[in-house]
């Protein structure tokens, strides 16, 4: 558990920075949209093209039994928001994403690494670099579809690869991927540069997230708030676990992959919702309360994979 509090803590300290910034009139709206673009546009491109070019090998069937219950996941949590909540399909995407995107750089690092030592590292970095091209790519395509969804199909597929273009973290993915695919080095000061970039991208994002709920009413939303953080923290573990348990997974990998999926929402969902304008109370709220609520939840995983 202190382990766990010592890295939960500065989120904290970060977020209720940014609430007491917006509060107390430091930093306006318009001051948090500009950081929120310069997060979203170039210091988290920065840090996946790092993380993608980087070079780590191993993880792959950890990854395998982390990203197929979690596309499952996403799924049956579109058609819960869809159908059974009455969202627009582009908000029901984004609600989607808050119940599979975990925070697995600023929490998942040095919890795996406080937890499994190095050996544990490896499997983790597999599973980031493929975390933001799965997910978050496929938030920004439902979401697209979503804004798009009158228009005729063929609009509807031109417009939303024109939105995976323009997003500039989802087109790092990708550019990450093909550049290390290739084999193409990355000089020394361009790495560095990009390193010092992407290492502002946690703090600036749980600030802004800060910033987003001295506005947010938790009565409008509870419910999806609150089913968004049961699916994240106990549902998603549980099926990882499942899907280790079928692919006969050694312990380490298990551990490293139920315990990945049980770190709280990321700010990175809520950095998209709020680059769509849709739905970002809500996922600015489900980080803050998964958050919390994943100090327990953590522990309890913890202490059952390794007994």
């Amino acid at each position: 558990m202190g382990v766990i509090l010592d890295i939960v803590a500065p989120v904290f300290a970060i977020v209720g920075l940014g609430y007491l910034a917006a509060v107390r009139g430091l930093v306006d709206q318009a001051g948090f949209r500009g950081l929120n673009d310069f997060a979203f546009s170039l210091a988290a491109p920065a840090l996946l093209f790092v993380g993608g070019t980087s070079g780590h090998v191993g993880g792959g069937p950890a990854a395998v039994a982390f990203f197929v219950p979690a596309v499952i996941l996403y799924g049956g949590a579109l058609l819960l928001a869809a159908r059974r909540m009455a969202m627009p399909l582009g908000e029901a995407g984004l609600f989607a994403l808050n119940c599979t995107f975990g925070n697995t750089v600023m929490m998942g690092i040095p919890l795996i690494a406080a937890t499994f030592g190095q050996a544990g590292l490896p499997i983790l970095i597999t599973i980031i670099a493929l975390h933001s091209m799965v997910l978050l790519t496929l938030g920004t395509v439902v979401a697209e579809v979503g804004l798009h969804r009158h228009a005729p199909w063929r609009r509807i597929v031109v417009a939303t690869f024109a939105g995976i273009a323009r997003n500039p973290v989802v087109a790092t993915v990708f550019v990450a991927l093909a550049w290390s695919t290739i084999g193409l080095p990355v000089p020394g000061v361009m790495r560095r540069t990009l390193e010092m970039l992407g290492a502002a991208t946690p703090p600036v994002a749980l600030f802004c997230l800060g910033g987003s709920l001295a506005a947010f009413s938790a009565g409008q939303s509870w419910r999806e708030v609150a089913w968004a953080t049961v699916l994240k923290l106990a549902a998603l573990p549980l099926m990882v676990w499942g899907a280790c348990t079928l692919l006969a997974l050694s312990p380490l990998e298990t551990g490293v992959a139920v315990m990945t999926a049980a770190l709280p929402t990321g700010a990175n969902a809520f950095l998209l919702a709020r680059r769509y304008a849709t739905g970002a109370d809500r996922s600015g709220a489900t980080v803050l309360v998964s958050t919390v609520i994943s100090v327990f939840t953590l522990a309890a995983v913890l202490a059952w994979i390794r007994p």
